[in-house]
């Protein structure tokens, strides 16, 4: 029994040991926060229609400051950044995914062809900002740990990275939307890329018309979500 009176848990132990043994003080994360952390991830939607609104100075490069904080193999950071603020090279950008999605619309047929010509799936012309992320194959950051059986593990540690952003911008009310229907190739020329740097994801960044936490694929009845599945071995 502690001086507040309160039982400790073997789980408050070993949390005091830790501080104890490194003289840190993890943070305690609440109910609370835990349950806004959930809502956040609920509300990170992709987002497809955004306001011309621009984003406040400093914005943009605070959510890029913050992808330090994503894991990656052995620490190599293979991210990089582009941002595409020229408008000639955005309207070029645009086209190539808007003719990229008419060819992929005739894979489909009938009821399902029309329903995919209905969504709108990115908002290159209208988001503030558009931002082109690679990952770098063979970065001089982490000596090599990690990649020897799995080189593809770069390309995952991007993609955290990503995925940090997307959470740091919902939180700040920002919407992000990926656009993959894209030849990374055709890309890559026209953004005059390292050869060794892969395309990992086209990102529309900027304020969305309408917030909403349901995926608007769902909504739009294109495919709704489903509970993962776990395999016992």
């Amino acid at each position: 029994m502690g001086e507040t009176g309160s039982v400790a848990t073997g789980q408050d132990v070993s949390r005091e040991r830790a501080i104890l043994k490194d003289g840190k003080h993890p943070p305690f994360f609440s109910e609370d926060f835990r349950a806004e952390f959930e809502t956040l991830l609920a509300w990170r939607r992709d987002v497809r229609h955004f306001s011309s609104e621009p984003l406040p100075d400093g914005a943009f490069e605070r959510l890029i400051e913050t992808t330090a904080l994503a894991p990656s193999v052995g620490n190599a950071q293979p991210w990089r950044f582009v941002r595409i603020s020229s408008p000639n090279l955005r309207d070029r950008l645009a086209d190539h995914v808007d003719a990229a999605s008419r060819s992929a619309a005739q894979a489909y047929e009938s009821d399902r062809a029309a329903a995919y010509r209905a969504l709108k799936l990115h908002g290159l012309r209208e988001a503030p900002d558009v931002l082109a992320v690679y990952s770098d194959e063979k970065p001089t950051a982490g000596h090599g740990l990690g990649i020897a059986t799995m080189p593809e593990m770069l390309r995952y540690s991007t993609v955290m990275a990503i995925h940090t952003l997307w959470l740091a911008a919902r939180a700040q009310g920002i919407g992000v939307g990926w656009v993959s229907i894209v030849d990374p190739q055709t890309v890559s020329d026209l953004l005059d890329m390292p050869d060794d740097w892969s395309l990992i994801a086209i990102l529309c960044i900027g304020y969305p018309i309408c917030p909403t936490d349901q995926p608007e694929l769902a909504t739009r009845g294109w495919q709704q979500r489903s509970t993962p599945e776990i395999i016992d071995r």
